[in-house]
């Protein structure tokens, strides 16, 4: 699925662009339209705008920002004090591919947007959802993947927790993870269950499986996951979400490194090496 969706938006990525320059063309008005152009070119001795990509190869460094605690894209090593993951991995291919070292810089789910516009790093990544609020003030590459979200409860109680309404109700514990898509999720639907909002979401499984919650709604790739990784815990209909989203990686506001990263993503797919990254830590 990953492959497929990365493919069309290769090749609507090249119409795209081929439509933007020919509506600028045909947009120029016929009289004064050279010298109009002329005069908004920088003037002679004054260097052009500098571009988010240019300042990356300039200082030989890609900073990027991360969680470190949403398997399987980032995920902080607290034996090795490293990140890794698929995220990471696609990260540091990244860096190869542009010959500069990657700096990778924790943030959180709350303050993943605003570091980005605060500069404290050029590319966030780790699993990141696909939102218009956060597309009102920066850009996302082409997507990833698709996904949505579906609970995760202990397996006993699979049956119980089907449908919102099912989950909506007096007495149930429903646990997220602060600032980020899951709150969001559970604030817009959810009622009358109690939510409750636990700070680690390394942990937050933890309480689950401890009889200290009794689900949580989150992304299907990651509760795929999280079955695998605590037996006692079942997805619910993964193939079945109760939305639609999409993952990518958060970009500031500059096409030029928007255009980067989506050719590098175009290419990576095409030669194989996403699918390698992918099957790495999905599969």
């Amino acid at each position: 699925m990953p492959v497929r969706t990365l493919r069309r938006s290769g090749r609507s990525l090249a119409a795209a662009v081929g439509a933007v320059l020919v509506c600028a063309v045909t947009a120029l008005p016929t009289t004064g339209a050279l010298a109009q152009t002329a005069s908004s070119a920088p003037a002679a001795g004054q260097p052009a705008e500098t571009s988010r990509l240019d300042a990356v190869l300039s200082a030989g460094a890609l900073r990027v920002g991360t969680t470190g605690d949403y398997k399987p894209f980032t995920y902080l090593n607290p034996q090795t004090q490293k990140f890794e993951g698929m995220d990471i991995d696609l990260a540091e291919a990244m860096g190869k591919a542009l010959g500069v070292k990657v700096e990778f810089v924790k943030t959180s789910w709350s303050s993943l947007l605003p570091d980005l516009l605060a500069d404290k790093y050029d590319i966030a990544v780790g699993g990141v959802s696909v939102t218009l609020e956060r597309q009102k003030k920066a850009l996302f590459s082409d997507p990833l993947m698709r996904d949505g979200k579906t609970p995760i409860t202990r397996c006993e109680n699979k049956d119980r927790f089907q449908t919102v309404a099912d989950i909506d109700k007096p007495g149930v514990r429903l646990i997220v993870n602060p600032g980020g898509t899951n709150e969001k999720f559970a604030r817009a639907n959810i009622r009358t269950a109690q939510i409750e909002v636990h700070p680690d979401n390394v942990t937050i499984f933890d309480q689950i499986v401890a009889g200290k919650a009794d689900l949580m709604i989150t992304d299907a790739v990651e509760t795929r996951l999280q079955q695998k990784l605590h037996p006692e815990l079942c997805a619910v209909h993964p193939d079945q979400p109760f939305d639609f989203s999409e993952k990518a990686f958060l970009l500031p506001r500059d096409m030029v490194l928007k255009l980067w990263v989506d050719q590098w993503l175009h290419q990576a797919v095409a030669t194989g090496q996403y699918q390698a990254v992918f099957d790495r830590w999905l599969k």
